[in-house]
């Protein structure tokens, strides 16, 4: 542990000091012997990674350094679709020690499936629990889950955080706002763990019942994940509620909520690293990019028992933060994702990410976080549009006021993103509202009219 470490008093008590603080060197070497038990483990049992290494030529003996994961293939999302249901499963699902099984939603193909013994389960809920400490929680605490509950990993991710904490646990899943909202303030909630969108929305529904959050609630803090949040978006929450809002990320092929979180700094998200090995590579030649670089993110499980995974290509974009936190954890950090490989927009040749947009708006304090983009096209060219809610106290009735904000909006946007934009300004409440992910991109450029 650094001498310099800044840790609040709540993070002491479930703090992992033998994990968290661990020197580098010995967290490799717990990495790779993991590393060489999940290797063998895919090779004897599941018959994909038996073929996947024999084709690369590579064994599970071959594994003498953590560099030798880089011979390893790759596991794609296409991958986990073909095996539908349980050819990736390590152990057989009615065996009986397959506790759980969690799947996305199919609707772009078959579901990608994961299972779950029950220390795949107790994992999770460790992993999770961890961010529960980082955001001020602890076994006096009540944890209000407003994930969904089910099939996605969200909802009972969070759920098995505040059992393993020993909090108090409020089951709420997603909508019916203002019951939310009724019951956090009546209950003395003090964590919220929901989607940052949902976050907003519930604390715009307290505001509009006549609560002031910030100042008559007990909640404290929330942890937020499964969608992207600006750092606008993020003080306004922290400003709606009163809270201290860190970032959570998973993915329910590599567990769920919980891979990696931020503490009470801000400053990047620790990975799980003592059950996860993180790797940053250039999409296009899937070879390592430099700490600091931007690249896709691929994980490898360490102790998944029933669904590990060897060197899964999650799309997303983000880059390994140097350096060690301020609050002693050697960790490694992971910056917050950027965006997905397969969710960026192509515009009139420009690579474009839908948060650039929800960063530039961030610099706007006459509109909200609630946006929209729609694209169409005009003619042989992609026409976008950006709408975006003003605040309550604009002047709507001011048509210069919304030309105005509507050119600098389509400046800004210009100058950073170098995409011309037609930005239209909406009344507030306009906006449709998501009690889950709010969707935020409409491509209608391949719709006929």
């Amino acid at each position: 542990m650094t001498g310099t470490a800044e840790r609040t008093h709540w993070e002491e008590r479930y703090f992992q000091a033998e994990i968290e603080t661990m020197r580098r060197e010995e967290l490799e070497a717990l990495q790779l012997e993991r590393l060489k038990a999940t290797a063998q483990r895919c090779y004897q049992d599941i018959p994909f990674y038996r073929q996947a290494f024999d084709d690369a030529g590579v064994r599970p003996a071959d594994l003498q350094s953590l560099d030798d994961l880089r011979r390893l293939p790759f596991t794609t999302k296409q991958d986990m679709r073909d095996a539908y249901p349980f050819e990736l499963f390590a152990i057989p699902v009615n065996d009986g020690r397959v506790q759980r099984l969690h799947a996305s939603s199919g609707t772009t193909g078959n579901a990608t499936v994961v299972g779950y013994t029950q220390n795949d389960i107790d994992v999770w809920g460790d992993t999770f629990a961890r961010a529960i400490a980082q955001v001020g929680g602890d076994e006096h605490s009540i944890l209000q889950v407003s994930y969904g509950y089910g099939l996605f990993t969200g909802g009972l991710g969070a759920h098995e955080g505040g059992i393993r904490m020993n909090s108090t646990i409020l089951p709420m899943s997603s909508g019916n706002t203002k019951r939310q909202v009724q019951m956090m303030h009546d209950f003395g909630v003090d964590i919220l763990a929901c989607t940052p969108s949902y976050a907003l929305l519930i604390a715009d529904t307290a505001i509009e019942m006549g609560y002031h959050p910030a100042t008559e609630f007990k909640i404290t803090g929330a942890i937020c994940g499964a969608e992207p949040c600006s750092e606008g978006m993020r003080r306004e929450i922290e400003e709606k509620l009163g809270v201290v809002l860190v970032d959570i990320y998973g993915l329910s092929e590599v567990m769920g909520p919980g891979v990696s979180c931020e503490c009470q700094h801000q400053d990047g998200l620790h990975v799980a690293e003592d059950h996860f090995i993180i790797e940053i590579l250039d999409p296009d030649t899937l070879e390592p990019v430099p700490d600091g670089e931007w690249g896709e993110v691929v994980f490898t499980t360490l102790s998944k028992e029933c669904s590990p995974l060897i060197r899964y290509r999650t799309r997303d974009i983000s880059r390994i933060l140097p350096g060690v936190c301020r609050c002693g954890r050697t960790l490694r950090r992971m910056d917050r994702v950027t965006g997905r490989t397969d969710d960026m927009l192509i515009i009139r040749g420009v690579n474009v990410f839908p948060n650039q947009f929800q960063e530039v708006l961030a610099s706007f304090p006459e509109v909200t976080s609630y946006y929209q983009i729609i694209l169409t096209s005009d003619g042989p060219l992609d026409h976008v549009i950006l709408k975006v809610e003003t605040v309550p106290e604009f002047d709507f009735d001011e048509i210069r006021r919304i030309e105005d904000l509507q050119r600098r909006i389509n400046a800004e946007l210009k100058s950073n993103l170098q995409v011309s934009v037609e930005v239209k300004v909406v009344e507030p409440k306009s906006i449709e509202r998501s009690e889950g992910k709010a969707k935020r991109v409409f491509d209608l450029r391949g719709d006929v009219r």
